[in-house]
């Protein structure tokens, strides 16, 4: 399963960056707001830091001002993938950017049926949201299983990549379920690497070290 990492922020970026850890970026307008940059500024300098897909997301909802913005945005670098909600208009959008070979990724997805749509508009990869179905007493990791075995059923080439990952028990059942792809907060991405026991183990190895130094 390949790992993204969900934020704008460069920092947090550069770090997981520089554990090997990610295959690529997705980012939104809300997390762009927050690093008080301009998304064309903030883009580049992702795709400076990471060699693969980089999400970024369109504003416009209208099938016209959706091609026209995806446009612009793959237009920027060869790895930016257009971000496009999961409506009529961005559906028939994700047809048309398709169609040029720009890649997508169909966002704000909560059902499976949302998700066949999508694949057969040609979407690059469909983004599930699990977190906030389990927000509201769902089972996003429901979802995941559902549309991993609707894409199998029928060789669909869209990727399923599990998005609005809280913890990390999510990731864990997202790669057993055959998810594609987790995008993870930076927090969670520090979280798979937590375990008492490496913790313990780390700290009485170290301990037993000073005593054998002087020896």
């Amino acid at each position: 399963m390949k790992i993204f990492i969900d934020t704008a922020d460069i920092d947090e970026i550069r770090d997981a960056a520089a554990m090997g850890l990610v295959d690529g970026v997705t980012t939104n307008p809300s997390l762009i707001a927050k690093t008080g940059r301009g998304q064309k500024e903030v883009t580049l300098e992702i795709c400076e830091l990471v060699d693969g897909p980089i999400s970024a997301e369109v504003l416009a909802t209208d099938f016209e001002g959706i091609v026209k913005e995806g446009k612009e945005l793959a237009a920027w670098h060869d790895n930016i993938v257009v971000k496009v909600p999961l409506i009529a208009e961005g559906l028939k959008a994700v047809r048309a950017l398709t169609a040029e070979g720009i890649k997508t990724n169909v966002t704000l997805c909560f059902s499976a049926p949302q998700a066949i749509m999508a694949a057969k508009a040609g979407a690059t990869y469909i983004s599930p949201f699990i977190g906030r179905i389990d927000d509201i007493s769902g089972t996003g990791m429901h979802l995941i299983q559902e549309i991993v075995t609707i894409y199998q059923n029928y060789d669909y080439d869209t990727e399923v990549l599990a998005a609005s990952i809280r913890h990390p028990m999510h990731v864990v059942e997202a790669a057993l379920l055959g998810a594609d792809v987790a995008t993870l907060p930076h927090k969670v991405i520090h979280q798979l690497l937590k375990h008492p026991l490496t913790d313990a183990g780390l700290e009485k190895f170290l301990a037993d070290a000073k005593k054998t130094a002087g020896a």
